[in-house]
């Protein structure tokens, strides 16, 4: 545009406007002063545009299309506040939507967002994350949230239940991992007085407790499939109906679960319900690792240190330069909860000093050889071939091998088959299942 045009529009709209010639003007302005509105013209601006849509701190974007040559498969869901003008325009109606557009960045940037304080890190994965909260929290779509373990699941469900319009009551959270595979129903659904041995008394299930609210239903992965048919019920009908109870109750719940297995490899081999994963992924919320996002690490150190010491009265510490850098170049597998946990036991033991040191934050060094070999039950073969080099029944032997293997495994986990199962690299209705097949085939 033309510094006559600029000035004309800088009136009529009341702004400050900054024009740029190339995307790397545009990325070196960007470091050194904070706009949230950005007009690009087409097809001038074209090469500009795919920097302008890739930066999320940009509230507002403008793009001028007089010709329609905009490649519509740049815009992400995310980008809420784009405004793509067609044909032409004339300088009144332009500055209405710059003005308009200034005004509504200011709103959003003094909006009050407590749900933040939950999501450290300013990485671009990060600033997307925060964008997609902003748009699904005020909405009442089932959300299903994946990522590893460790990576945050459950703040990012709080987050959009704080961004939600039920932010005033309680968001019900449930491990369906931790629950014993024969309560899991009462407990989702409740149970009525008399429903099972030991049910002395009506019992509120989960979703009634979270009425009007949110329920967030952790590892949905493990519920069992006679569940998972119920749990479709609930979704669709909004209605619960307690163990041993004929009576239906409505539930007004907006549900958020999550995962850190892969549910469309669950679905694929039955073991999850295919109608059911279309009715939790309503809209899909990815949570990265924390390798991707390696740039966050400082800042969510700071934050760990800073949370850590003002509960336990410490004076503020500070992580000397070969710790931090330590922490940048790990890898951790077990995520920000692993770089939690490390940051508090070095807060912890390192006293009254302020400074922590790399002898403090880093972790036992192990090899992959040595934590393969720690998570390994050692099977030998040759125990399970009968005396004799007379021919073998194959299928036998692969039953007999699995039955030593799983025997070694609960008893190295004293019995406990959800801690068995995470130590096999199996669900835990895989690991009941084969254990029920093998007490079948011994009884039989």
């Amino acid at each position: 545009m033309r510094p006559e045009d600029i000035a004309r529009l800088e009136k009529l709209a009341d702004v400050s406007i900054t024009q740029v010639e190339s995307p790397r003007d545009l990325v070196a302005l960007k470091d050194t002063a904070r706009f949230k509105t950005v007009l690009v013209r087409l097809p001038e601006a074209a090469g500009a545009l795919s920097a302008v849509l890739a930066e999320t701190n940009y509230s507002s974007v403008i793009v001028l299309d007089e010709n329609h040559s905009l490649d519509e498969s740049l815009i992400r869901p995310t980008m809420s506040g784009l405004m793509h003008i067609t044909g032409a325009v004339d300088e009144n109606e332009l500055a209405a939507m710059i003005r308009s557009a200034v005004d509504r960045s200011v709103r959003r940037g003094s909006a009050d967002e407590p749900w933040r304080n939950l999501l450290i890190g300013e990485s671009l994965v990060m600033r997307e994350l925060r964008a997609l909260i902003r748009l699904v929290g005020p909405r009442q779509a089932t959300v299903l949230v994946t990522g590893e373990t460790g990576t945050g699941k459950e703040m990012v469900a709080r987050a959009i239940h704080m961004a939600s319009k039920r932010t005033a009551t309680k968001m019900v959270a449930v491990n369906c991992a931790a629950l014993p595979e024969n309560l899991i129903e009462a407990e989702l659904f409740g149970h009525a007085k008399g429903a099972f041995t030991g049910a002395i008394g009506a019992r509120v299930g989960r979703f009634e407790q979270a009425h009007h609210g949110t329920i967030f239903l952790d590892e949905v992965g493990e519920i069992p499939m006679e569940v998972q048919a119920k749990l479709l019920r609930v979704l669709q009908q909004r209605e619960v109906q307690r163990l041993g109870s004929s009576e239906t109750i409505q539930v007004d719940v907006r549900v958020i679960a999550a995962s850190n297995a892969d549910l469309e490899t669950e679905m694929l081999q039955r073991r999850f319900r295919e109608d059911l994963f279309y009715r939790l992924n309503v809209v899909p919320v990815h949570v990265p690792p924390l390798r991707e996002r390696a740039g966050d690490i400082p800042l969510l150190a700071e934050h760990f240190i800073s949370k850590i010491c003002s509960r336990e009265g410490l004076p503020e510490k500070q992580l000397s330069s070969d710790a931090m850098d330590w922490l940048c170049n790990y890898r951790w597998p077990g995520n920000v909860r692993q770089l939690e946990h490390a940051i508090e036991k070095a807060v912890s033991l390192s006293g009254e000093r302020e400074m922590l040191y790399l002898g403090d934050i880093q972790l036992p060094s192990r090899s992959a050889a040595t934590m393969a070999a720690a998570n390994t039950v050692p099977i030998d073969a040759s125990s399970a071939f009968s005396a004799g080099d007379g021919p073998m029944n194959y299928e036998q032997l692969i039953a007999s091998m699995e039955k030593r293997l799983l025997e070694d495994a609960l008893k190295r986990c004293g019995g406990n088959k959800a801690k068995t199962a995470a130590m096999l690299g199996m669900k835990r209705t895989t690991l009941l299942y084969k254990v029920k097949a093998l007490e079948e085939c011994a009884a039989s």
